[in-house]
Order: structure tokens, then sequence, then C-alpha cells
């Protein structure tokens, strides 16, 4: 991974939201491999010219139509932001320009797949479910699946470092996720490195999107934070009812702004998934540091294969395309470790 593989498609690539705790992991990590393609995007004007980049405004489709024209020669938009939209997305497929969306909203997900006729007719290729989870959430239950002969439930588990600053989108979206209503039961589960945990049911993307594309009748996100005490005043004020209040804007800003405040624990992240058919039972695990980094990494990742490999066109989740399989042995020179079945169980 140090490398630009030969024969790497010509063009630049643009990294919208390449400012951010995801974003500058991706602008540093593809202008290692493919010096002098990569130019970083953002809302502020200041910023680009200081970085060598553009600016681009998600929210002005029309604006990003313009930008892509004007450059000319963009092969492939890494969005590490959520837009509002899908307007994006299709400014890129139309242009035959290849997408590596690191979104974790379902709605904007499955608006994005809707777009797989428009790929496929420029011949461009899109990756959603790209990240932690969604996205090695997704590769993990892929392989679990395949090693049970086929899931019938599938238990994903997410254990993520409360002392680590996270992103606006993802802050956002973490206290979204709050206020949506309970779907299933929590579950203790064992986490290499961090021994039993209980995770509760949380609206992740993955779980529904491996419903469908490993055509599995039963998933399950949960989540849990590093922090035990945290962890517990959450989903209990979850189960009270308490947190309904954030779908209003002011009461969704008071507590955004807290958990931007609020570092407790480190920076530690885990992630298993456990696959179910009859009496067979898989289980694989990955564990790191520094979620938003590993994120950027396996978009950048994902970013060099679309250039260098010959994905076939269309929207296509990662767990999708065999090409992107080894994602997790690949990174493991980042630190990331691929924790196999055997060791560490189920409680």
């Amino acid at each position: 991974m140090t490398t630009a593989k030969p024969g790497a498609r010509d063009g630049r690539v643009l990294v919208v939201g390449g400012y951010g705790a995801v974003g500058t992991t991706v602008t540093s990590t593809l202008a290692g491999w493919l010096p002098n393609r990569v130019l970083p995007a953002g809302r502020s004007a200041a910023r680009a010219r200081q970085d060598g980049g553009v600016r681009v405004d998600v929210a002005d489709p029309d604006g990003f139509r313009q930008v892509l024209d004007r450059l000319g020669d963009v092969t492939a938009v890494v969005l590490c932001v959520e837009p509002s939209d899908t307007g994006l997305a299709r400014a890129c497929l139309e242009r035959g320009i290849h997408l590596v969306d690191i979104g974790a909203t379902r709605r904007l997900l499955d608006g994005v797949a809707e777009l797989h006729d428009v790929a496929a007719a420029a011949g461009a290729t899109a990756v959603l479910s790209v990240g932690v989870a969604p996205g090695l959430t997704n590769l993990l239950a892929r392989r679990a699946h395949d090693a049970v002969g086929g899931a019938e439930r599938l238990d994903l588990a997410v254990f993520l470092g409360s002392g680590e600053r996270h992103g606006g989108d993802a802050v956002r979206w973490t206290v979204q996720g709050l206020a949506e209503p309970l779907t299933a039961r929590p579950l203790r589960t064992v986490l290499p490195g961090y021994g039993a945990r209980t995770v509760h049911p949380f609206p992740f993307s993955d779980q529904h999107t491996l419903r469908r594309t490993l055509g599995v009748p039963e998933a399950t996100t949960r989540l849990c934070l590093d922090s035990r005490p945290l962890t517990a005043a959450l989903f209990a004020l979850r189960r009270a009812g308490l947190l309904r209040a954030v779908r209003r804007p002011v009461a969704r800003r008071m507590l955004i702004e807290a958990f931007r405040r609020v570092h407790i624990g480190g920076d530690g992240f885990a992630v298993r998934a456990d696959a179910w058919r009859g009496d067979r039972h898989a289980a694989y695990a990955l564990t790191g540091h520094a979620q938003s980094r590993v994120t950027g990494l396996a978009a950048a990742y994902v970013a060099r294969e679309l250039l260098t490999g010959a994905p076939p066109p269309g929207v296509h989740h990662i767990e999708q395309l065999p090409m992107l399989a080894g994602l997790p042995e690949a990174l493991a020179e980042h630190g990331v470790t691929l924790h196999r079945p055997g060791g560490w169980g189920q409680e």
C-alpha cells in the first residue's frame, strides 16, 4: 500500500471534505500514492488557497457540477461529508467519475444505490459503505456469512473510543441515532482486548444493507463506548425516552456541543461480526485506534483500487466487490488487527 499500482487510471482525485477529520487522512494517503493528482476540497476558500485545493459547498450541487466541469480531469471523487441529497453523487456518475462515499445515512445510501443504471451507462463505479461502520463491519459480516454457508442471522457489534475527537458529521449522526426508537434487545459480547461488553441496538446502515446484499433475514448492529458509565447513562436515557428531545433543533445542537466537549476514554475501537445458521456459528473481529483515521485509510484504499483495478460499473456496497475483500489485511500496516474465530468467543 505504499505506491500506486502500475496502469493507474489517469486524472485527478477530488476529496470533498478534504480538510476534516477523515478527509485529511484520505488526502495525505492518496497523495503519497498518486503525487500531484489529489485535490482537497471544502467550504473554506482561504483553506483551499492555502492547501492548493478547491472550494466546494456540498449544499450547492450546481456549483459542484461547475467545479467538475472547470477542472475537467477529475477521475474519482471521495465524498467525506454527507450532503443533504444525492445531487453530488449524480453529478459524478453522470460524468463517468468514480465515487467513494463514506456516508452512513440509510436514506442517502439508498438514494445513491438507485443511480446504479446511471453509473453503469457512463462506465463509472460508486462504492458505498466505506469506513469502519459501515465498511469494515460489512466486510467482516461477509466473511462470517460465507463461513457458515449463508447466515440466517447477523449480529454486529461496534465499540468506539469516547476519547477520540470525531468530525462534525459523525457527531451529528450519532446524536440523531440516539433519538431513534429501540428495535432489538441489548447483547453481551466479547471484544478482543476489551473483554465482555453490553452493546445496544443502534441505527447503523450496515444492518439494513446486509439484509439486501447478502440476503440475510435478520441483521442487527449494536454499539457501546469504551466508557462503561457513559454507555450505561446514554442508553438508560434512551430507554426512558428522554433523548427524543434531540429531534428538536435546539436540543440537538446542545447535545452535539456536549459530545464535542466530552472526551472520556481513549481512541481504541473494535468491530465484530457474528453469523449464525442453525447450529453453525462464525465470528470475526477487528481492533485498532483512531476510528476517523482508519475510515480515511479505508476510503483511500478503495479509491486507489478503483483507479488501478477493473471495477464493475454501477453502484455497489463494499461487501459486493471481491476486489475489496482484502481491505482488513491491507490495513494491518496501520495498526488494525484482524481477529479470526477462536479464543475470544461469545458470552
